[in-house]
């Protein structure tokens, strides 16, 4: 994989709702069972940019995002495949319920683009910010979770997903976020991805701060730090044998996610060093105890204590203290 991440990444990639649009109407045009629901933000997504191509496979519920995931669940038993967005904490927090029996305990399948996550939801504020959205998706018995990191992953996810049966979830911003992958990158679902190899100190990142993180990398280097950096794009199921792998010939082991520390990444790798009883020390940096607020993006992304500067220096802090 190393070969496959973007030697100069300072260029943005289309914006992420975009690339799912683009590639869900590549999706609808070959399939007529593959169906859109939107929760009134067909301009927010550029759901509504399929209406006229697709108006018999695209449904706007409303604002109900619980009825959406019941909706969902109908036409997948009918033999559908339903692609669902909101904003994340609506498609996870909100509509859990209705995911979790009419979903998961039902056995059907339902595709979830949850956009704007921690961070990227911006000035909508604290009731529209999910720290918490994957804490709940990973409870749902056989789901899948996924974080990608620009949009060449993006879309490889949707059209990787559209013919698996189950509960699939998509985190990631609408608006562009930098290029991490060349456009002929392959990927595993359920594998990391080693985008940096190094020595002594692990670093496992996903969605948006996964390019952060190679930054990090680079400045690392620069203080004579070398690290290896993992795109952990598939939260669940996780690669496990990666992180057994990796805490063989790794002293330090770092997770950096643009969520709560609890029931996130940093989770899911904290339960394969405990269950396996590695001799691992782990760092998780994320959101600790907070709610959302008002603000830009890129100031709630400092205010979290997730901005580049920021987590190198808790990088550093965790270094000099172990």
């Amino acid at each position: 994989m190393l070969s496959q991440v973007k030697q100069d990444r300072t260029k943005m990639c289309q914006e992420l709702r975009a690339v799912f649009v683009a590639t869900l109407d590549e999706l609808m045009t070959k399939n007529q069972k593959v169906i859109a629901l939107e929760a009134d933000l067909g301009s927010a997504s550029g759901f509504a940019n399929l209406t006229q191509r697709h108006s018999q496979q695209l449904i706007n519920v409303g604002i109900s995002e619980a009825n959406m995931m019941g909706v969902a669940s109908g036409l997948s038993l009918t033999g559908h495949i339903p692609f669902c967005h909101t904003f994340a904490p609506f498609a996870t927090r909100r509509a859990f319920d209705q995911l979790f029996i009419s979903g998961g305990y039902a056995q059907t399948t339902i595709n979830i683009f949850g956009s704007d996550p921690g961070f990227a939801v911006g000035p909508n504020g604290g009731t529209h910010t999910s720290w918490e959205d994957v804490a709940l998706m990973r409870m749902i018995p056989n789901s899948i979770i996924c974080d990608p990191a620009d949009g060449i992953q993006l879309a490889w996810l949707i059209r990787e997903l559209v013919d698996k049966a189950g509960i699939h979830y998509i985190r990631a911003n609408r608006k562009a976020v930098r290029e991490v992958y060349e456009t002929d990158a392959r990927f595993e679902l359920g594998k990391g991805n080693i985008l940096k190899q190094g020595n002594h100190i692990a670093l496992f990142a996903s969605g948006q701060l996964v390019s952060e993180t190679l930054d990090i990398a680079e400045e690392l280097a620069l203080k004579g730090i070398d690290v290896t950096v993992v795109d952990m794009f598939t939260i669940k199921p996780l690669d496990s044998n990666l992180v057994i792998e990796l805490s063989k010939t790794h002293d330090l082991m770092i997770s950096i996610e643009n969520h709560s520390v609890t029931g996130g990444l940093g989770s899911a790798i904290a339960d394969v060093i405990a269950e396996t009883g590695l001799n691992a020390k782990l760092l998780k940096i994320g959101v600790n105890e907070r709610f959302g607020q008002v603000g830009s993006p890129d100031y709630l992304q400092d205010e979290f204590g997730l901005s580049k500067d920021k987590m190198q220096a808790k990088i550093l802090d965790f270094i000099n203290k172990v």
